[in-house]
């Protein structure tokens, strides 16, 4: 707390101000402590304060000063009554915001020259916020009003009985849909679905929006504002419902946050039904895009309390934590400036240790976040229009770096708490400016990368059928060990036995035919003899197909064939493979690696080889051999490492198999050590990972931002 006295009070003593005639206050509790909520109508802004400081602003009259108010509290209440330090501090920024009249007639002057003042700050903030752009529209407050009483109804214990029985319903209905909707996801960004997608988003906000303002309207508040924000260059709507800040109760406080997501959540589940219950088309495809805005892509977006979105104002009510943004900058400044640079009166903004673990991580994340949602951003858009997104990244290094850069050395050079411990803070920044310098540019450290694979035996080879025919028999179940030459399923084709049949039948024919001319038509002996070896020829080859129809083992080995009794009494295509034999002398470990990742194998550096497998992440399998094969690839050595399988290499859409990569890759194999508690099987995935020698951060960063740019921009 500050002193009660102020070198600086001589300055308002004998002022004479009070609070403006539109400002209006309320009593509001924070984690069990009474506050009051100053409103503005004029700016719609809003400002919190102690009892104390209440009890002082109420008996501010333009006909009494300053010092005589401020004594007044004093000898009512000694002990609660705010410092001189406190009250030209509180007076400091009212009059900043606007809050405060004055006797003089320039007074209203500097009104209207605080809030130009305060417009061109917004504008500043506008195009610094260049991603999120503002554009305010219309006031929506009469037709809010007017409608209420249809829409209000809904904002109760029976509209939330309606809203969770139709969420269940729907919950029912997409589970029993849900491989059909997996498969249409597989589309969801295609060229052709794009206009259906933008329109889904557009009508979904508009909602989303709505929800927000009748929330707020239902408890009272109002809502002025409601236009057009230029998400990444996308318009979509908003509002503002900043007088539900002046609820009593957080639960109604939350519950306007959350609206938005309520409505979208309900018409999500609307949209399960249509789809469900449509046929494909134009009706169909807008539902699933519906169902796909509201119930995916909005909640993981809306629901993220490290943006200040929807999930940052419902957990800082539901944390009794108001302006939990600002909070936390201002709380990390105190550890700054008590713990580094020695400034003893130094003071946090948490009332308690609880709510200063919370305002710590809160910053520090969301300072984290911020910085890898604006990058990703800032690729995304740069991907599509890259003039766009070298100007968005201009204005990011801008405002995220060199400005607070610039207020850094403004602050440590010019700010008056710095008074007897500036050369501390100097040499403190400056000390841990360098020590992070010399730490990334100079200090190495461990340095590996890892790729993708799957374990292949030595020996094996994928049995396939050589002719088509139905399953019949598994004559040899999965996981038998079989012999060169063992029969391990048969098919059957009813129409090749027809025509076997048939050819025999001709053969015998064709045969007596021949051996009677012998006898009596010497002149038909030469044509019958070439009719006969046709015929025969024709029935050879039949047999030869009703022989390829029993599958043997080409090898010995394994047999492999998990899913092959799902299979029995279905027709098996030629050329499909049904199971694999696997050898089980040795093993080699099939790993792919990325264009970018593999100069670094080609150069020689690599100084260590590991292989781990999923499933046995206690267990390191080490490398007797690595063969690089130095030609570039796109078919994956198994469908287990695409997208489609859950692997991580993204493949082509158009490949039914999963297997065609979208980037080319080099493949690399490893001849693993076999010892007595290895267990590995044909098919295993993993991952192999190469040990490089150590280097410093810094470098290693720049050197795959700059490959990033190459890859991405050919810059």
């Amino acid at each position: 707390m500050a002193g009660i006295f102020s070198e600086s009070w001589y300055r308002i003593a004998n002022q004479r101000v009070a609070l403006r005639n539109p400002v209006q206050m309320r009593r509001q509790y924070f984690r069990g402590e009474k506050w009051y909520v100053i409103e503005d109508p004029f700016t719609n802004q809003f400002f919190r304060v102690r009892p104390e400081a209440r009890d002082f602003l109420v008996r501010l009259r333009p006909d009494r000063t300053v010092e005589e108010v401020w004594k007044e509290c004093l000898e009512r209440d000694p002990e609660q009554a705010p410092g001189q330090d406190e009250v030209i501090r509180l007076l400091s920024q009212l009059y900043h915001a606007s809050l405060l009249q004055y006797g003089l007639p320039e007074d209203s002057v500097k009104l209207f020259e605080r809030y130009r003042k305060r417009r061109e700050q917004e504008v500043r903030s506008t195009l610094l916020g260049i991603m999120f752009l503002r554009i305010p529209l219309l006031d929506p407050d009469a037709f809010l009003k007017r409608t209420l009483p249809f829409v209000g109804p809904w904002f109760s214990r029976g509209g939330a009985l309606v809203w969770l029985a139709v969420l269940l319903l729907a919950g029912k209905v997409a589970l029993g849909h849900a491989g059909a909707l997996m498969d249409q996801s597989q589309g969801i960004l295609a060229p052709s679905n794009l206009f259906l997608l933008y329109v889904s988003l557009v009508f979904i906000k508009v909602f989303h929006e709505f929800g927000h303002a009748y929330a707020c309207r239902k408890f009272g508040g109002e809502v002025h504002v409601m236009g057009v924000m230029l998400l990444i260059f996308t318009p979509i709507p908003y509002m503002d419902a900043t007088s539900s800040w002046a609820f009593r109760s957080r639960w109604q406080r939350a519950l306007v946050g959350a609206a938005g997501m309520l409505v979208e959540l309900f018409i999500a589940a609307l949209a399960v039904f249509v789809w469900a219950y449509t046929a494909p088309g134009a009706l169909n495809s807008l539902a699933y895009n519906v169902m796909f805005i509201a119930s995916v892509s909005t909640l993981l977006f809306n629901i993220n309390p490290l943006l200040r979105f929807d999930g940052y104002y419902i957990l800082s009510d539901l944390l009794d934590v108001p302006s939990l943004h600002a909070r936390s900058a201002r709380h990390l400044n105190h550890l700054c400036e008590r713990y580094l640079f020695g400034i003893t009166r130094s003071t946090s903004p948490a009332r308690s240790r609880r709510e200063a673990v919370w305002l710590t991580l809160f910053g520090i994340l969301s300072g984290i976040y911020k910085i890898v949602v604006f990058s990703i951003i800032i690729f995304f858009v740069a991907d599509r229009f890259l003039l766009a997104g070298l100007i968005m990244a201009v204005i990011c290094v801008f405002s995220l770096g060199l400005v607070p850069l610039f207020r850094l050395g403004h602050y440590l050079l010019h700010s008056a708490k710095l008074e007897r411990t500036r050369l501390r803070a100097i040499g403190v920044t400056v000390g841990l400016a360098a020590v992070a310098w010399l730490l990334l540019q100079f200090v190495p450290f461990r340095h590996h990368f890892r790729a993708p694979g799957v374990v292949k035996a030595a020996a094996f080879v994928e049995v396939a059928a050589q002719a088509p025919g139905m399953l019949v028999e598994i004559v040899a179940p999965s996981g038998t060990r079989v012999e060169r030459g063992d029969l391990l399923l048969r098919l059957d084709d009813p129409e090749l036995r027809y025509l076997r049949a048939l050819a025999q039948a001709e053969w015998d024919e064709a045969d007596a035919r021949y051996r009677s001319a012998l006898n009596t038509a010497t002149a038909d002996v030469q044509p019958l003899a070439a009719y006969r070896d046709a015929v025969r020829q024709r029935r050879e080859r039949l047999e030869q197909r009703q022989a390829e129809l029993e599958l043997r083992a080409s090898m010995d080995g394994l047999w492999v064939a998990p899913d092959l009794e799902q299979s029995m009494g279905l027709w098996v295509p030629r050329g499909v493979a049904v199971g694999s034999l696997v050898g089980e002398e040795g093993f080699r470990f099939s790993a792919v690696i990325s264009q970018t990742q593999a100069s670094r194998l080609f150069d020689g550096r690599i100084r260590d080889t590991k292989v781990r497998l999923r499933g046995q992440a206690g267990t390191t399998l080490s490398v007797e051999q690595l063969r690089i094969i130095p030609a570039e690839r796109d078919e994956l050595p198994s469908a287990a490492l695409g997208w489609f399988s859950g692997g991580d290499i993204q493949v082509s859409l158009a490949d039914a198999t999963g297997r065609t990569a979208v980037e080319p890759f080099f493949e690399v194999l490893a001849l693993l050590e076999t010892g007595e508690n290895s267990d590995l099987r044909h098919g295993s995935s993993g991952a192999v990972r190469f040990s490089l020698p150590s280097e410093p951060l810094l470098p290693r960063w720049l050197r795959a931002f700059r490959r990033l740019l190459q890859k991405r921009y050919r810059l």
